[in-house]
């Protein structure tokens, strides 16, 4: 059939028209809602119509989504990881403290963290499609040019605007709120499905890279994977175009209408504080627990080689570490749709707090082993659950900016963490004082989590603001 004659083809419309049909003349009866998105056609079930029928806008598809970020978050976050894995060489080759190797990791986090406030806002107006395919890119080219780097400025400078800002600022924050718009009765499972995709890039990749630095370097090794991670991620963006229930029912058009429909009425309190001041210690507390989470993480293979032990054994510490968070995401995300996310955050918090403490009088490989196992469980359903709690508390609407602001503030802690355990060793040739500073921000955490359990329920909260949003019987 050519492009004319598809496009004329009785039973697909444009998005504009799809809406006014289901939302001004009234729910179809069809069950599948036609539409024309930018770029093709395809006919999209209508999610209006299930959320009409079942009370639930939770479809197959929703799951594809779910599947797909996964597969993108484990493919393009393995970038982050390399520098982890090739610390020690990359110091080595250039005449660097190991300060330095560390801020790249940070730059790189910093800047997803950053990106994901622009693609969050961008996928909030325009869908999801955009921003998944300009990460796609953008992942790959940035590790192509750090492979090139000769200097300080190049390294960093390309691990954080195009690594970070460019690349995987679209394939975390963003896509994580991309899937809360596709559930509502199993958005905490959902959100920990796809947000394990990072704790699996830290079991899949780093034993394969430490074989790869050793037999190539890690400047071929770099440029190899930027290749594969465009050649995987440009094709798995497409699953994205597809609107979400969120952008059928309007999109921003929709949001900004509640939004002045709100204008004059008094602001729904959140854990009986005003909803910015509730935000504000969501974020210190993030930063507490990321920069604690993160000093482990970068340095537990140069950790493991400080102690005597070969570098295959740090990566394969460190992939254990993270498949073991990989598996403990999908128990926190069942248990948040029970019990709610400011609660499962508490449980994870406390667990990691006493896995970090345990890294200080592990010196034997078997202990390093069981501290890894025990620190990856704790440690592993802490990020998604911010997700959760913002989804809980603050309405639809403000779903996409706040996830990107609070994951900023996130990714702000990883890089510092992972950048102050680098220079508290290069002062006093150990890590135990890194991982004691680690604890300290923890228990910092700790507390401002503590704070909210406690106000939670008070001053008018509403556990959920979007209607849509339904709970799942225990």
């Amino acid at each position: 059939m050519s492009h004319a004659k598809w496009h004329a083809t009785p039973g697909f419309v444009s998005i504009r028209q799809a809406y006014s049909k289901a939302v001004v003349s009234g729910i179809s009866n069809d069950p599948v809602l036609p539409l024309r998105w930018p770029g093709f056609f395809m006919r999209v079930p209508n999610y209006m119509s299930q959320a009409e029928t079942t009370g639930s806008i939770e479809s197959r598809y929703g799951w594809v989504v779910a599947i797909v970020s996964t597969l993108m978050i484990t493919v393009a976050f393995g970038s982050t990881y390399l520098v982890v894995v090739g610390l020690k060489p990359i110091a080595a080759e250039f005449d660097w403290p190991r300060q330095i190797p560390s801020a790249g990791y940070a730059a790189a986090l910093l800047g997803a963290g950053v990106g994901g406030i622009i693609m969050g806002l961008w996928s909030d107006r325009r869908g999801m499609a955009g921003p998944s395919f300009t990460g796609a890119i953008f992942v790959g080219v940035g590790l192509i040019a750090v492979s090139y780097s000769n200097s300080i400025v190049t390294f960093l400078g390309a691990q954080f605007l195009l690594m970070g800002v460019l690349g995987n600022g679209a394939m975390f924050s963003p896509l994580l709120t991309n899937v809360t718009h596709w559930f509502d009765r199993r958005m905490g499972i959902a959100v920990a499905v796809v947000s394990s995709g990072q704790s699996l890039a830290g079991a899949v990749w780093p034993p394969i890279f430490g074989y790869l630095i050793e037999d190539y370097g890690w400047r071929d090794t770099m440029f190899g994977y930027g290749i594969f991670c465009m050649v995987v991620l440009i094709p798995l963006s497409v699953f994205m175009r597809r609107p979400s229930p969120r952008m059928l029912r309007g999109g921003a058009a929709a949001d900004k209408a509640a939004r002045a429909a709100q204008v004059g009425k008094a602001q729904d309190l959140v854990l009986g504080l005003q909803p910015n001041t509730a935000f504000i210690l969501l974020c210190l507390a993030i930063v507490g627990c990321c920069v604690a989470m993160s000093m482990p993480m970068v340095h537990i293979v140069a950790y493991c080689s400080d102690l005597g032990f070969a570098t295959a054994r740090g990566t394969e510490m460190l992939s254990i570490l993270l498949f073991s968070a990989f598996l403990s995401r999908i128990a926190y995300g069942w248990l948040a749709d029970r019990i709610g996310g400011l609660k499962t955050l508490l449980l994870g918090s406390s667990l990691q707090l006493l896995g970090l403490a345990c890294f200080m009088y592990a010196d034997t490989l078997e202990g390093l082993y069981v501290v890894s196992i025990f620190y990856g469980l704790g440690y592993g359903g802490i990020v998604p659950m911010y997700a959760i709690i913002i989804r809980q508390l603050f309405p639809d609407s403000q779903a996409g900016w706040r996830v990107g602001v609070i994951f900023m503030f996130g990714t702000g802690g990883m890089a510092i963490g992972g950048y102050l355990g680098g220079y508290i060793f290069d002062q006093t040739a150990t890590y135990v004082l890194a991982f004691l500073t680690g604890v300290i921000f923890n228990l910092f955490n700790l507390a401002l989590v503590v704070f909210m359990v406690r106000r939670h329920g008070h001053g008018g909260h509403r556990d959920r603001h979007d209607g849509n949003l339904v709970t799942i019987p225990a």
